[in-house]
């Protein structure tokens, strides 16, 4: 087969690269100037996606930036194969209060939100209603992960200090945001592959692990490391994503698409939306999939998709990154990290997943801006073995100034017994 993926931010260089070690040929097009090195010497690139079109078997769109669910609709309405959203999914996930508002309609429970253009009244709004909340940034600003605030005060003091400081730095780039009233519980995330009307089976469970550090310290990074597993639909599944089925089918969308949630006790309080592949769960999910992934690709653009081969068990995904990372420093990133050798102890690559690498001579060197370098995986048929094999994997690579978190799935064992305890990973 023919891919030919259209990226905002060089997202799905590794998804390419899979592609083509499958025997399949792919090209490659990254709108973002300063990250157009991201997948050199992985994957054929091109200087204009719309010429290929026609090359294609398969167009493969990686984000909501950009109009890409647009651009997949008008491919779909000319009879070519996608895999990609639509303006509607967009929609749901750069609009906060619209993906909520979607998902109370559809008769999924929603957390008691408000959302603001304006930090006086947001700060009015907590005066008057003193409780714990959630910062959520909405439109392009959701995409500077660091910028999403937890409250842990109980009068919101820490909130309206916040919301000041963003007011006075930076009312430019959050022109708007959400409060939302923070619940207490697992945070744990359902999704599953969508085509021809219909969710695929199985679904994903995953669990982001978001802060900088271990222990969940530090500042937000949009994601340190994922554990998952897949597994037949189950009362979390049924409760929120299910429920979205038929508006997905009528705006023809074809990808995968996830909802992060908090469960507790009391129910199942969906937060967000992520209306395409997320990142870096599919290069995790990949660990964990029988069926080979350009047979997916091509399956869920031609609506004919109903069921993946999964393994047992459990995968965990480490991201290796580098400095500034999760900062934007361009100084930083150019002393540091720019162009540095990934190196390895031993020539397995198992396992070993590129973010924003190219590969010059044989060598993997970083590349882009951001310093996010590679996502190391393991499986298991436990969770400790996953990570034990993760780990080892960890330590085989070598790159100057690389941190990571060295907790990933330790938060299982307590987790897992909650959401038991609840029901909510009984299948349906």
């Amino acid at each position: 087969m023919k891919f030919l993926f259209v990226s905002y931010e060089g997202l799905t260089a590794d998804l390419a690269r899979q592609v083509v070690k499958e025997g399949h040929e792919a090209k490659m097009w990254i709108q973002d100037p300063e990250l157009q090195e991201i997948g050199d010497g992985f994957v054929p690139k091109t200087k204009d996606w719309k010429q290929e079109v026609d090359w294609a078997d398969v167009v493969v769109f990686d984000d909501v930036l950009g109009g890409m669910g647009s651009h997949a609709e008008e491919l779909r309405r000319r009879g070519k194969h996608v895999v990609g959203g639509s303006s509607y999914s967009d929609r749901l996930e750069e609009d906060r209060a619209f993906g909520q508002q979607e998902l109370k309609a559809a008769g999924v429970s929603i957390i008691p939100q408000e959302n603001f253009t304006s930090f006086d009244e947001a700060i009015a709004y907590v005066r008057a209603a003193p409780q714990r909340y959630v910062i959520k940034p909405s439109g392009e600003a959701q995409n500077i992960k660091r910028l999403l605030f937890v409250g842990e005060e109980e009068d919101g003091r820490d909130v309206i200090e916040v919301l000041r400081d963003y007011q006075q730095h930076l009312s430019a780039t959050v022109r708007e945001f959400q409060l939302q009233r923070r619940i207490v519980g697992v945070e744990v995330a359902i999704g599953a592959f969508f085509t021809g009307g219909a969710f695929v089976t199985p679904v994903c469970v995953n669990f982001e692990h978001k802060k900088l550090f271990p222990g969940d310290i530090g500042p937000p990074t949009g994601e340190m490391g994922t554990t998952m597993f897949w597994t037949e639909p189950n009362r979390l599944f049924n409760a929120t994503l299910k429920k979205m089925a038929p508006r997905l089918a009528e705006s023809g969308y074809s990808g995968y698409i996830d909802i992060n949630c908090i469960v507790n006790s009391n129910g199942i309080y969906p937060l967000e939306f992520t209306s395409r592949f997320g990142y870096p769960a599919i290069n995790i999910q990949q660990e964990g999939l029988l069926t080979p992934i350009g047979e997916v690709l091509h399956k869920l653009a031609d609506g004919t998709l109903r069921q993946v081969r999964a393994r047992t068990g459990f995968q965990i995904g480490v991201r290796v990154v580098l400095p500034p990372f999760p900062y934007r420093d361009l100084a930083t990133f150019a002393s540091t990290s720019k162009d540095a050798v990934v190196l390895f102890k031993t020539p397995s690559r198992d396992g070993i997943h590129i973010e924003d690498l190219k590969q010059v001579a044989a060598e993997w060197r970083v590349t882009g801006n951001s310093g996010v370098a590679l996502v190391v995986c393991g499986t298991g048929p436990t969770m400790a073995q996953a990570q034990r094999q993760a780990y080892n994997r960890v330590r085989n690579v070598m790159i100057p100034y690389m941190y990571y978190r060295d907790d990933i799935g330790e938060r299982w064992a307590e987790d897992s017994d909650r959401l038991h305890s609840w029901g909510y990973l009984r299948e349906a």
